[in-house]
């Protein structure tokens, strides 16, 4: 009879086995990616960016882009009621590929229609989460196609909108997973290329890589630690040289090592990342005065000092909130859609005169769009929506996709103006992933539903709004 193995000696190798074996599956996974990674990314000696800007709430978004037509604003009027715009304040644009219906803009976006006009900005109409194609109401009614988890709601849409994962929980990002394809590009990941404006969030935590959280001014210092400061009747020398001298622990048990690995890491990520942003701005480029703003001047700057960290390949994400409007639509839209726009276009101005223009790609997301009815003087949770993307890689001047008739209980409408997204999430960021380098043939990888809306062995994009 075998002598039984003690439980604790058991578990000992179980934990040895597992740390040697692990880390080799994922070095050979990296290797092979980071290998299709180099042979089939775009520009993989260039620089390129997405920033993703988060609007938490929902987004009404068809008092942003709204029809213009006589016909159609006449249509749009009837089932928004005391929401609508009026037809002479929209903002006209002229797509330079006809939509089948004219449009407009909100008074407030002055900025984004010049970027229209100019061929820097698009729209994607009707965007929203599905797990598969539906397009009648009957079928969600009937149950016969799946729906995305917790349709309508804040939480579970904001974690299906930045993890591309509609029928399933997940705290994976579909930017972290293209960050942990990716990050091989990068020459240091001492500064993870995910960089966060808006805290932890779902879109860039990957396996290996997660988002490095900054705030407008700056990388978050140690409290207390300032080598600089050597004034003798201050504490902080003290504390500096306390830190160091704990650092300089050499410790035998192999988590406590890395423990202190990481908090050296993390000092010395502070001091590269806060020299690489050390960046005076274009001061022909006039920005708004407010936090949104403040914090879009700090993404301005790690573009700009990206070669300084070693990054040819970063993401963004940032949020600017409120927007959750069951009351006071138009007068809220109103100052929130000014503010954006103004900040936007500055963004987008100071990466022309920095040469990063066609290097970076700015696109909106939301939980959601918004009823198009009436709950008196608000709209409430609804589904499909409009995104904004801006850059100067993009193809310019256009609206992608189907913009939806807007009618009370036409097909898409599966009540009080809900309409059923006519593109889906996956196919908004599949052209965005693929820009930034992934390749198509590792699609799927980064987000997993895309086989049911595209396919990755076809010659053309998903939406053909990038290259």
């Amino acid at each position: 009879m075998k002598t039984p193995l003690p439980r604790r000696h058991f578990l000992r190798q179980a934990a040895c086995a597992g740390m040697g074996a692990a880390p080799l599956i994922n070095t050979l996974l990296n290797l092979r990616l980071a290998g299709s990674v180099a042979a089939a990314a775009p520009g993989v000696n260039d620089y390129r960016a997405l920033v993703c800007l988060f609007l938490p709430g929902g987004i009404d978004s068809f008092n942003l882009l709204v029809p213009r037509g006589d016909d159609e604003h006449a249509e749009y009027k009837a089932v928004r009621k005391d929401l609508a715009l009026a037809k002479d304040v929209l903002l006209p644009i002229t797509p330079t590929v006809d939509p089948g219906l004219t449009l407009g803009l909100h008074p407030g976006v002055a900025g984004l229609q010049a970027l229209f006009e100019e061929g820097k900005a698009s729209f994607v109409a009707n965007v929203g989460t599905l797990v598969e194609r539906v397009t009648a109401k009957s079928q969600v009614w009937d149950e016969s196609k799946r729906l995305p988890l917790g349709l309508f709601s804040h939480s579970d849409q904001i974690e299906q909108w930045q993890t591309s994962m509609p029928n399933t929980r997940s705290s994976r990002g579909w930017a972290g997973r293209a960050a942990d394809m990716l990050r091989s590009l990068n020459t240091s990941n001492l500064v993870s290329m995910n960089i966060s404006l808006a805290g932890t969030n779902y879109w860039q935590s990957g396996q290996d890589t997660i988002e490095y959280t900054v705030g407008a001014g700056g990388a978050v210092k140690l409290d207390g630690y300032d080598p600089a400061d050597v004034d003798q009747w201050s504490l902080a020398p003290l504390r500096t040289r306390a830190v160091d001298e704990q650092l300089a622990l050499n410790y035998d048990h192999l988590f406590t090592q890395a423990f202190q690995k990481s908090k050296i890491g993390a000092m010395e990520a502070y001091t590269l990342f806060n020299e690489a942003t050390n960046v005076t701005l274009p001061e022909s480029v006039v920005w708004p005065d407010s936090d949104f703003s403040r914090s879009m001047q700090r993404i301005a700057k790690s573009i700009a000092g990206h070669a300084t960290m070693g990054h040819k390949r970063q993401t963004f994400f940032i949020q600017y909130g409120g927007w959750d409007h069951h009351d006071e639509v138009l007068r809220s839209m109103s100052g929130q859609l000014t503010g954006m726009s103004a900040v936007v276009t500055a963004f987008y101005r100071t990466l022309e005169v920095l040469g990063f223009g066609e290097k970076v790609t700015l696109f909106t997301a939301s939980d959601f769009g918004r009823t198009l009815t009436s709950n008196g003087a608000g709209s409430d949770h609804a589904w499909g929506g409009n995104q904004l993307v801006v850059g100067g890689a993009l193809a310019g001047r256009r609206v992608f996709g189907q913009y939806p008739e807007l009618f009370e209980d036409n097909a898409l409408d599966v009540g009080r103006g809900r309409l059923i997204p006519t593109t889906s999430v996956d196919e908004y960021f599949a052209e965005l992933a693929l820009w930034l380098g992934v390749p198509k043939s590792s699609l799927s990888m980064v987000l997993p539903n895309i086989g049911t809306f595209y396919d990755t062995t076809s010659g053309g994009n998903p939406l053909g709004f990038l290259p």
